[in-house]
């Protein structure tokens, strides 16, 4: 009787043998690193006062703050769309001199303490600044410490977002299909328009979600270069700020607000941010 031919054994992929075992100098600091950043927000959960969050919520200043942040951070997103999906495109599909270097002054909001931000568009935007004096004496346009103030000052931290996440997905695309619109008669912005904006809107929607929720939660810029007056520049985050002080309850009410949209945010995105797992 013949023996029968053994199959060749399946070499274990990479994946496989990871989770074979997880060596204990890296499992111990990985889940400090995992409690270091959920434990907040169980706290935040468990001391938050939910016999009383619909007063808390419910009270007028709350829902005026809530509105402001709305419409403001919706406004700056406007912004950042008009503004920034054309730089994504400059930055991905041309070459010329001094191109990092204004890669590099896009992003530096990101990295760009958000108080200094606010200083600054208060030097270039100020009734004193450099643009801010020929807008005052020009068009008796005042930017500070007006709700339009706040759209700018959130459209500055947000923006950067929505320029890198576009950028991304347009050198991830393939340009010959612009490419072959422009032999066929098409000009370049027509190109643009019918053939390149579509093939990367999800991309363009996933950097108007970050830049959205970026500019929700912007703090410092706004309080600096905004202030903080009720029904005009309190946003929920300076709300939540001058609650702490006052009110501990209605804060963490704020709060898991602010959460519930991040939350949100992150489940709108979880193709991309679960693509990796």
């Amino acid at each position: 009787m013949e023996d029968t031919p053994r199959r060749p054994r399946t070499p274990r992929t990479p994946r496989t043998r990871l989770r074979a075992g997880v060596p204990l100098p890296l499992l111990l600091p990985a889940l400090g690193g995992l409690v270091f950043l959920v434990l907040p927000l169980v706290a935040l959960l468990v001391r938050a006062p939910w016999r009383s969050l619909p007063d808390q919520l419910t009270g007028v200043a709350v829902w005026q703050a809530l509105r402001l942040s709305l419409i403001t951070a919706t406004a700056a997103t406007a912004v950042a769309l008009v503004l920034g999906v054309p730089l994504a495109w400059l930055l991905a599909r041309t070459r010329f001199p001094g191109r990092r270097l204004v890669r590099a002054l896009v992003t530096l909001p990101l990295v760009l303490p958000p108080v200094v931000g606010g200083v600054a568009l208060l030097l270039a935007l100020g009734r004193n600044g450099i643009v801010g004096r020929w807008l005052d004496s020009a068009f008796g346009i005042t930017l500070p410490f007006t709700t339009a103030g706040v759209v700018v000052a959130e459209a500055f931290v947000a923006m950067p977002f929505l320029v890198i996440s576009v950028e991304g997905t347009l050198r991830a695309a393939d340009p010959r299909y612009e490419e072959a619109a422009t032999t066929l008669g098409a000009s370049r912005f027509t190109a643009f328009r019918r053939v390149t904006l579509p093939m990367v809107a999800p991309g363009v929607a996933a950097g108007a979600v970050l830049a959205w929720a970026r500019a929700l939660g912007e703090f410092g810029a706004t309080i600096t270069f905004a202030g903080n007056f009720p029904g005009r520049t309190q946003t929920m985050p300076l709300s939540v700020y001058l609650a702490l002080q006052s009110d501990p309850a209605a804060a963490i009410a704020l709060s898991l607000v602010l959460l519930a949209v991040s939350i949100a945010v992150l489940a709108g995105l979880r193709d991309r941010w679960m693509a990796a797992s």
